[in-house]
């Protein structure tokens, strides 16, 4: 099915789109970014407003200081968040979604939901997760 789809696309569409089953397609990058636990939960609390770092790490529990930095970076790198450097004093930073990142947090809300929502059944055809 993949493959006749692939069949009747033209070079320039296959380009333009990505390939995240080819290992040398850029998309997977950021296919890592956006559904490591990290950026998906980024996402979910961006979808909610702006935030500033202390937020963000507030309201994302366990993630430490080093990593929430490292994945706004990817986010940011990505175009799925921006990162605005207010010139006040003290100085802060807040971030926000971009268009492209209020696509990719409705996306990946939407796997948080079906996870959290599916959690009874995953743990009952999992017995060694309990």
């Amino acid at each position: 099915m993949v493959g006749d789809r692939l069949a009747r696309e033209g070079l320039s569409d296959r380009l333009r789109r990505g390939n995240l089953l080819a290992a040398d397609c850029p998309s997977r990058e950021v296919l890592k970014h956006v559904t490591s636990r990290w950026g998906v939960l980024v996402l979910i609390v961006l979808e909610g407003g702006t935030q500033r770092f202390s937020g963000l790490r507030r309201a994302i529990g366990g993630v430490s200081e080093r990593m929430l930095a490292q994945t706004l970076q990817w986010l940011e790198a990505d175009g799925l968040v921006l990162r605005v450097a207010r010139d006040v004093v003290p100085p802060h930073v807040e971030y926000s979604l971009t268009p492209l990142g209020s696509e990719a947090a409705t996306r990946v809300r939407g796997l948080a939901d079906w996870i959290e929502t599916s959690l009874p059944r995953i743990l009952d055809a999992a017995p060694e997760r309990r």
